[in-house]
């Protein structure tokens, strides 16, 4: 696999640019550090563009915490950049502080492993896992290439270019193991999230994608995108993508899940951490999480605090057997 556009010197600069930028608490973080629970309004902060499935999972938990909690306000905050590393870098200059939280995923795990980043799993309050999400690799309608071991086979005999969201992220690790375990040799081109990745497949400047079912399923219902499998060991339940085919049915063994969830910055108050987890759990059994779940296809797994940090921990170590700096 060779990265184009974004390289990890560059990913390593803009990380460090995050940190500086975001070395101290602002007012309002200093105001809300170890209080019991928020004072005014919340920040869930996405870091990545608007538009991607982090941005919507972000949105998603926004209004749910709502609708649970009715007398919070909770605003969405976009601080893309770094391939997350700038939203992740302005949590963590908001130690103790219960009135923000962040729409996290795998790359929460694959920068510290890939690049070098102040901050890792640990360094925040794990509140909630919502679900887990499997990748589709999709073309448009008029690509020759037809599935994903016809994807691996073309991509060892041409140039074969396959947008990506983020240079560390998710979709790099799937295809690292593509690499690894089927002899794929894509020329992949990191985007800063879904959004854009689905338009450079759209407008032919790569001629295939790696995008999540929530972020795809209008391009597919319109027959603007063909999907070529889905990167799991078992198909969808869902109706709408019980018909892709997964890549271990094509002979590509490679599965992998990146997780939604939200996370908290560091050094909470005890009495914050369990407002924050007691509204998660509320969530996730409200109306509000099964349409949530519905919309964007996911695997309905959830796991709250400890349960979550365990997850993440056992992730972890899954991940730093594909991801190297």
């Amino acid at each position: 696999m060779r990265a184009l556009s974004c390289g990890r010197q560059v990913l390593a600069a803009l990380s460090t640019v995050a940190l500086l930028g975001g070395c101290a608490l602002g007012s309002a973080g200093q105001e809300s550090a170890g209080a019991p629970r928020p004072v005014g309004a919340v920040t869930m902060v996405v870091p990545f563009a608007a538009g991607g499935g982090s941005d919507i999972s972000g949105r998603a938990m926004a209004d749910g915490l709502v609708s649970v909690r009715p007398e919070l306000r909770v605003d969405v905050d976009n601080r893309e950049g770094g391939q997350g590393a700038v939203g992740y870098s302005y949590l963590l200059s908001k130690a103790g502080s219960p009135n923000y939280l962040l729409a996290t995923e795998t790359s929460l795990l694959s920068l510290p492993l890939s690049v070098d980043v102040a901050f890792s799993h640990r360094s925040f309050t794990p509140i909630m896992k919502l679900g887990e999400d499997y990748t589709l690799l999709v073309a448009l309608p008029s690509s020759p290439i037809t599935s994903c071991a016809d994807a691996v086979a073309q991509s060892r005999q041409r140039r074969v270019l396959a947008g990506i969201s983020g240079a560390v992220g998710p979709d790099a690790v799937v295809f690292s193991q593509l690499e690894r375990l089927s002899g794929a040799d894509f020329d992949t081109v990191p985007y800063e999230g879904g959004g854009e990745t689905m338009a450079a497949v759209l407008g032919g400047q790569v001629e295939l994608a790696s995008l999540n079912p929530s972020e795809v399923m209008g391009q597919l219902r319109a027959g603007e995108l063909k999907a070529l499998c889905v990167f799991a060991d078992q198909r969808y339940d869902y109706p709408q993508l019980a018909g892709v085919p997964t890549s271990v049915e094509q002979g590509i063994p490679v599965s992998f899940a990146q997780f939604r969830g939200v996370i908290a910055p560091g050094g909470l108050s005890p009495q914050a951490t369990e407002f924050w987890l007691e509204a998660a759990r509320a969530f996730a059994e409200s109306p509000a999480y099964r349409d949530y779940v519905a919309s964007e296809f996911l695997q309905p797994r959830v796991a709250f605090g400890e349960d979550f940090a365990a997850y993440l921990a056992d992730s972890e170590k899954a991940l730093a057997q594909v991801v190297r700096r």
